[in-house]
C-alpha cells in the first residue's frame, strides 16, 4: 500500500482536485466552505485554522486526510482502498457475486470524454483486468491508454457519491466535473 503525503502548506483546492476523497474529511471536520470556492486558494492550514483549528488539530486532520486516499498500486493505474471496499459493497447488495467493474473512457460530455462505470463479469480480448481483495477491475486497451498514472476513487460528498477519477492525463474539464479533455 502507498501512503500520500499531504502537507500544511499544499492548497485545499490543489488537494481536493488531485485527491477527492479529503473533502470527505473536511467536511466531517468542520470545513463546509469547500465546492463553493470561496476557500480553494488557501492552503490547508490557513483554511483549518480560519475555523478555530490548533497546531495539534490540524496534524491530526492533515493525517485523516492522507490515509483517506491509501492506494493499492496497480501497475499502470492506482484504485483506492475504499473504492475497492465499496465496490464490494455495492455488487453484495446488487446480488452480483463474481462481478467487478468496467472502467472506460468514452467519447462525450462537454470537454470531449466522459468515463462510463458498469458491472461486468468477465474480461475482453485486449483488456488490463486488475484483481484487488477479490472483485476486479476491467479496462479496455483504448481506455487503459487514457487512465495510465490515474486514480480510481469512491468519494461521498454533499455533491453526490459514486466512483470517480483522478486523470493526470486530463488536460481541462467542463464546468460540471463530468467529462475531460
Amino acid at each position: 500500500m502507498e501512503q500520500v503525503q499531504i502537507s500544511r502548506d499544499m492548497t485545499i483546492g490543489d488537494v481536493i482536485t488531485k485527491y477527492p476523497s479529503t473533502v470527505e474529511v473536511l467536511l466531517r471536520n468542520g470545513i463546509h466552505c469547500i465546492g463553493c470556492g470561496a476557500n480553494t486558494f488557501e492552503t490547508i492550514e490557513a483554511g483549518l485554522k480560519g475555523h478555530g483549528a490548533s497546531d495539534e488539530q490540524v496534524e491530526k486532520i492533515l493525517k485523516e486526510m492522507a490515509d483517506s486516499v491509501e492506494v493499492v498500486e496497480g501497475e499502470e493505474l492506482k484504485i483506492t482502498t475504499k473504492a475497492v471496499t465499496k465496490l464490494k459493497e455495492i455488487l453484495k447488495q446488487q446480488d452480483k457475486a463474481g462481478y467487478g467493474l468496467r472502467v472506460s473512457v468514452m467519447p462525450g460530455g462537454c470537454a470531449g470524454f466522459q468515463y462510463g462505470f458498469d458491472f461486468e463479469n468477465e474480461s475482453q480480448d485486449g483488456d488490463t483486468v486488475l484483481e484487488k481483495d477479490g472483485v476486479a477491475f476491467y479496462i479496455d486497451e483504448p481506455s487503459m491508454k487514457m487512465l495510465k498514472g490515474a486514480t480510481i476513487e469512491y468519494v461521498e460528498s454533499l455533491q453526490g457519491a459514486g466512483f470517480r477519477i483522478s486523470n493526470p492525463n486530463a488536460t481541462s474539464g467542463c464546468g460540471c466535473g463530468k467529462s475531460f479533455a
